[in-house]
């Protein structure tokens, strides 16, 4: 039964084209606050207003959250849930199917996702069996797990990366390549998949087993997927396994919003789509709904700056807001001291703090501007620099849920073992090694030393793994056994305390589904502090926004400063000097941070910087802003 949706009033004319193109191959280009959600939410709502079973739609997007809020809109719209419809994460899409049928690759369907400390874990134990005694300035298993990282999600061989991006190590080249073909080894004879094999495996599965492949294409006839410009060669490949029969797929995206190559993101993706779905229609979202126009008349001269790109210009029917601002200040000190009188100056005229975010390129480039806003009285929340999954405090919690979860991930036996007081590296091994291998836990027969602490252990593993608990209380179970470790382990104990009862409150919503929450808490791990403690759900209302500009994208603000505009910063000296696509992912950064204003923007920057790497002084703004004309970016000194 057809709803009552007015496609035609509640679009544009190019949302619209979109929404109601229901056959062949569509990229749809959505610049910056261009309704792109609101796009897909609609399309979602077509696709089953004309008859489209839900289960055969599949919505492919970047978080999780950014498909359950889709797919809840298109419910409301239809008067109906869309719970049926297929949507989630490349990964986590991966990740379902993969338990089905890697049995295929030869993996258990119980087998354990790695996250990032453990694989760094892993090749630490690599790295000790495979590195001789007296080799020198050896990479640290976090750069080893980069480089395996960036090897997978590129394909480029790990001596390719070594000598693009780690030419210092180029001499440890031959251990670093039997070092990474150990650990695909392990992680295989071990049942170990890490966030870059859960893509890796499911391209393999698709090319090379037919039948698979045709069972799992076959389930859908309308693919979309949201943020194409960040999709990796691997997904790239995925989509076209999945879309090359039925041809009916939509990738929505902004080629000048592409900014995660360091991640393997691959900017010709986008670009080349047209080629790899013939006869696609291109469609062009540029009435922007964010800004006003002032501000847009700046993020179009950056982004005119682009050797390659699909042309657009973006234009809003707001009316009023002023020209932004290239802020000079004599130094670091001075900056934070100029956003400190601008916020206070904004928050007489009644802009909520919220509503206000500072943007920068790294976490460390905001550590002067805390301290200021801290000494001011200004409240903030801060995103990106967070390693929620890598704080020792977190997943000391989190082993021992998942060894109630996955009893033979001896990863996170050796870890939880390693806590035991007269346990080392050695004996924690040889127990998770037993642990795992044979009858488990009663093949253990503790030494004296550790007896009464491997008792203990063994007993909350006992409890916390009876069936029917509520990851909640499974969750307080372990806290209580872990607070001895942690107070006498941790100076600021009780301000990690904070985070582990956040941790338990995040626990509630899932029920007595463990699995599933080890899923998706390593899958997509918190990332926001408030006041260095771990930040769920929204910002409070009460605090304005620090933010990397990586995790502001898809956010906005009524007023941005975009701080560390210095030539040699942003860019930085590294893309400077190797110019092409780095430079270029330089300055669709710009365009990303440019695009969080919605009425005042400012860019600022000191002009008194001694870089001790090229031992010369900064001082030229950014070479993305320094020839925009006066006429659309003011002038300003402080």
């Amino acid at each position: 039964m057809a709803s009552n949706i007015q496609y035609e009033k509640d679009l544009n004319e190019s949302q619209y084209e979109a929404v109601t193109t229901l056959e062949g191959p569509m990229l749809v280009i959505a610049g910056a606050g261009s309704g792109k959600t609101r796009t897909l939410t609609y399309r979602v709502a077509r696709l089953v207003d004309s008859g489209a079973p839900p289960a055969r739609i599949l919505l492919l997007t970047f978080t999780r959250k950014a498909s359950e809020e889709m797919l809840r809109r298109a419910g409301v719209l239809l008067g109906m849930d869309c719970d049926d419809v297929a949507g989630g994460t490349f990964h986590s899409f991966s990740h379902q199917m993969l338990r089905r049928y890697a049995f295929k690759l030869g993996f258990d369907p119980g087998f354990v996702i790695l996250d990032r400390p453990d694989c760094e874990a892993l090749i630490d134990r690599l790295k000790k069996e495979l590195v001789p005694k007296g080799v020198r300035n050896f990479p640290r298993k976090g750069t080893v797990a980069s480089i395996f990282s960036r090897s997978a999600n590129t394909g480029m061989s790990v001596e390719k990366i070594l000598f693009s991006e780690y030419n210092h190590f180029i001499p440890h080249k031959d251990i670093l390549d039997e070092m990474y073909t150990q650990y695909a080894l392990t992680k295989s004879q071990e049942n170990l998949m890490d966030f870059d094999d859960l893509l890796l495996h499911m391209r393999i599965m698709l090319a090379t087993e037919p039948e698979i492949r045709d069972v799992i294409a076959k389930k859908y006839d309308y693919i979309m997927v949201d943020e194409y410009q960040d999709t990796n060669l691997i997904q790239a490949d995925i989509l076209r396994y999945l879309g090359e029969g039925h041809q009916n797929v939509m990738v929505v995206g902004d080629d000048c919003q592409s900014i995660y190559g360091f991640r393997g993101a691959n900017f010709e993706n986008i670009m080349r789509f047209p080629d790899v779905f013939p006869g696609t229609k291109i469609i062009r979202l540029e009435e922007n709904y964010r800004s006003y126009q002032p501000v847009l008349d700046v993020t179009n001269k950056i982004v005119k700056q682009a050797t390659r790109k699909y042309s657009k210009t973006l234009f809003t029917n707001l009316q009023g807001g002023a020209a932004p601002v290239l802020v000079s200040t004599r130094d670091e000190n001075s900056q934070s001291q100029f956003v400190v009188d601008e916020v206070k100056r904004l928050q007489s005229q009644d802009v909520p703090l919220r509503e206000i975010a500072v943007l920068f390129r790294a976490g460390y480039q905001s550590f002067d501007l805390e301290v200021e806003l801290t000494r001011a009285g200004i409240k903030f929340v801060k995103y990106g620099g967070f390693k929620f999954m890598e704080s020792a405090h977190i997943k000391d919690a989190l082993v021992h849920l998942r060894i109630a979860a996955f009893p033979t991930d001896k990863l996170s036996w050796h870890r939880a073992l390693l806590l035991l007081n007269k346990v080392g590296p050695k004996t924690a091994q040889t127990l998770s090694d037993k642990i795992c291998s044979g009858p488990g836990l009663a093949a253990v027969k503790p030494a004296p030393s550790y007896k009464s602490g491997f008792n203990a252990l063994r007993d909350l593993i006992k409890d916390i793994s009876r069936p029917g608990q509520k990851v909640a209380d499974v969750g307080k179970k372990v806290l209580e056994y872990y607070r001895p470790y942690l107070e006498s382990n941790f100076d600021n104990w009780p301000k990690r305390q904070k985070d582990l009862d956040q941790l338990v409150s995040m626990m509630e919503r899932y029920g007595a589904d463990l699995a599933k929450f080890i899923h998706d808490v390593t899958l997509e791990p918190p990332t926001s502090t408030v006041e260095d403690v771990l930040a769920v759900g929204e910002a409070p209302p009460d605090r304005m926004v620090l933010s990397t500009i990586h995790s502001a994208k898809g956010l906005e603000w009524e007023a941005v400063f975009v701080i560390w505009t210095l030539d040699g910063r942003f860019p930085s000296r590294q893309a400077v000097a190797k110019e092409g696509e780095s430079l270029e992912e330089e300055l669709r950064l710009m365009y990303v941070a440019a695009t969080r204003a919605k009425k005042e923007l400012f860019f600022v920057h000191p002009t008194d910087v001694f870089d001790a790497a090229s031992m010369t002084y900064l001082y030229r703004p950014s070479r993305f802003l320094e020839r925009l004309p006066r006429t659309v970016l003011r002038r300003e000194s402080y």
